[in-house]
């Protein structure tokens, strides 16, 4: 019918036009066509509107993106009624934490404020308390003088006394850090402490095992390590705590003075 229909209007002169649709349907399909298997828009294919990879409307499929997977340690959980939660971070091995203590303070207190420290400071702790023994004239003529059952037992004595001491004033340290406001953990705070302490005045104890009390270098060294400790015990307390530098100052005055009178004082005078 199609065919007459053209023959027809060829006989009468009127020129035949072909629409749009009826000629691609006589010429077939043409390349690129979607029809066409491996062309651009045929279903399977890549880009193809049912393959799911184009982003059209009625054509699009759901998918997830994965995140940054961050360290461990920076990784928190906030609690409420907590100011600062806690970050947690790793622990540090005893020797970077001797050398972190005075090269990088504030760094190496913020990152132990969770972890306790009792291994090094009891290590320093007996340390300095054999030290402080043969520092003393006296104490140090008795023990020389006596058995080597009494000096090993004056010694120990001694090394433990320091031990029970630091725990007394890290205590009391933590106990005012409390009060203040501070959220700190009670075997940081004191470990850390005995650490600052003892620590600090070791090389000064080593050096009256050479020197008298009354020596120069003795005595400027002696008071250069109770101002230092004045501030390295702030630090510890400010950054294991959050506490500002007022408050954290106040908490360590119990102990800053007790190290000043029976410590301090004492070893210069």
């Amino acid at each position: 019918m199609a065919a007459g229909y053209r023959q027809c209007v060829r006989a009468r002169g009127i020129p035949f036009t072909r629409t749009r649709e009826s000629a691609r349907r006589s010429a077939g399909p043409a390349p690129g066509d979607p029809g066409l298997p491996g062309a651009p828009g045929a279903p399977g294919t890549p880009g193809a509107p049912g393959s799911g990879s184009w982003d059209e409307p009625g054509h699009t499929r759901a998918f997830t993106v994965q995140e940054a997977q961050l360290p461990q340690e920076h990784i928190t959980t906030y609690r409420a009624g907590e100011r600062n939660p806690r970050i947690g971070a790793a622990r540090l091995p005893w020797r970077e934490l001797l050398t972190g203590i005075y090269r990088n303070p504030t760094r190496t207190f913020a990152q132990m404020r969770s972890h306790q420290v009792w291994g090094p400071a009891l290590v320093v702790s007996s340390v300095y308390g054999l030290l402080a023994t043969f520092g003393i004239g006296g104490i140090r003529g008795d023990i020389f003088d006596s058995s080597i059952g009494l000096a090993l037992l004056a010694l120990l004595y001694s090394a433990l006394a320091f031990v029970l001491a630091g725990v007394v004033f890290g205590t009391v340290t933590h106990g005012l850090a409390r009060r203040l406001g501070g959220d700190g953990a009670w075997a940081p705070t004191v470990g850390l402490s005995m650490l600052i302490s003892w620590g600090l005045d070791l090389p000064r104890a080593l050096l009256t095992l050479f020197l008298p009390a009354s020596n120069v270098v003795v005595q400027a060294l002696g008071w250069a390590t109770w101002v230092v400790c004045l501030w390295l015990l702030s630090a510890m307390v400010r950054q294991v705590h959050d506490l500002p530098w007022g408050k954290a100052l106040g908490a360590a005055s119990v102990q800053l003075i007790a190290l000043l009178l029976l410590i301090t004082l004492p070893a210069v005078g």
